[in-house]
């Protein structure tokens, strides 16, 4: 966890997984790099949220995966979920309702979050029946904001088309997807 900037309540927090990704969003608005994962992200934005000053809002930006062929550019998800928990058996182990999709806005595409970098085709292909992008943190990220009653918002820029050859593909475009981001953030929130 680390954080750049003073988190003030009338300015959006930046969140970003890695160095790579917030490599040009420069000094205007806080930015808190989280590192990789739904436990990083979650607990880097907890610990911050429970130990300072709140800020108006939460912006995650990051890379994301295409789970369909053709998806590019940058997305704002209009919902998220979590695919690598078996939510239906511990639903039905437990007698009780998990945490299901959390509804971000009106439009947008649908994000699936879990602990895993999707590198295989047929993942993707699976993963493709519920969402059309792919990530490691958004859900946790959306958790954390809802529960601090802090509204949240998810930017994604898609890096590789998640499958076979995505390790690669986020290794290549990871810098320019950062100057895109970063261009979003400059745009969209000034």
């Amino acid at each position: 966890m680390h954080l750049t900037g003073t988190v003030t309540p009338d300015r959006p927090l930046l969140v970003v997984a890695l160095p790579e990704e917030a490599a040009y969003l420069g000094d205007g608005l806080p930015v808190l790099l989280t590192g990789m994962g739904k436990l990083n992200a979650a607990a880097a934005l907890a610990t911050l949220l429970a130990s300072g000053p709140r800020p108006a809002g939460v912006v995650n930006l990051g890379t994301a995966g295409a789970l369909r062929p053709g998806l590019g550019g940058t997305h704002e998800v209009g919902r998220v979920l979590q695919h690598d928990l078996d939510t239906p058996l511990l639903e039905q182990l437990t007698g009780r309702p998990l945490d299901g999709p959390i509804d971000l806005g009106p439009a947008g595409p649908v994000l699936a979050t879990g602990d895993r970098f999707v590198s295989a085709d047929a993942e993707r292909d699976a993963l493709a029946r519920r969402a059309d992008l792919v990530d490691m943190e958004g859900y946790a990220l959306a958790t954390v904001a809802r529960r601090a009653q802090l509204p949240v918002r998810l930017v994604k820029h898609v890096s590789d088309e998640a499958g076979d050859d995505a390790a690669r593909s986020w290794r290549e475009s990871v810098d320019d997807c950062a100057r895109l981001l970063a261009d979003w953030a400059r745009t969209h929130l000034g």
